[in-house]
């Protein structure tokens, strides 16, 4: 099955009737969309139907699209692992948390694995500098990380449990 058969038709009529059709809630829908998806991404289909259900010009929904650092028209893994590149994270050593996912994940950054669990990729500040260097999967914020948490997320998004890792 692909990608795109996972997400039907009706799953995204229902996503845009649950914000009214309403063209103002663009970003959210997309958003929704994207997260149903199984993949991270949203689909140059679905893209299209939403341009036609809420009369939003296509081009308008790939600027959207494309503009914004959290969306995505190109599968993703399931578990997208983003790591913070802000300053505070920077100066406690993110470059070597990112090494650290590379090897677990046995990819590089920007890459997904072969199996479609997992994609690595840098992300601005999320707002835990406290607890920095940190990572964010889906909306869960994992921080002073070490090389041990990180094998153990990249083994939690493996397996499909990330919100049972301890934070």
């Amino acid at each position: 099955m692909n990608d795109v058969q996972k997400l039907t038709e009706n799953a995204v009529v229902k996503i845009m009737e649950g914000y009214g059709n309403d063209p103002q809630q663009l970003i959210a829908v997309l958003l929704d969309i994207q997260a149903a998806s199984g993949r991270n991404y949203v689909d140059q289909q679905w893209a299209l139907l939403v341009s036609k259900i809420l009369a939003v010009p296509l081009s308008k929904i790939f600027d959207v699209l494309t503009f914004y650092a959290m969306f995505s028209t190109t599968p993703r893994g399931e578990c997208l692992i983003e790591i913070c590149q802000s300053a505070p994270c920077h100066f406690n050593k993110a470059q070597q948390v990112v090494s650290w996912f590379e090897a677990a994940a046995g990819i590089k950054m920007g890459q997904t694995s072969d199996d479609g669990k997992i994609t690595l990729a840098r992300t601005s500040c999320v707002g835990a500098c406290e607890i920095g260097p940190v990572a964010k999967i889906g909306d869960d914020v994992f921080g002073s990380l070490d090389e041990e948490k990180v094998k153990a997320l990249v083994k939690c998004c493996r397996e499909g449990n990330v919100s049972q890792c301890q934070k």
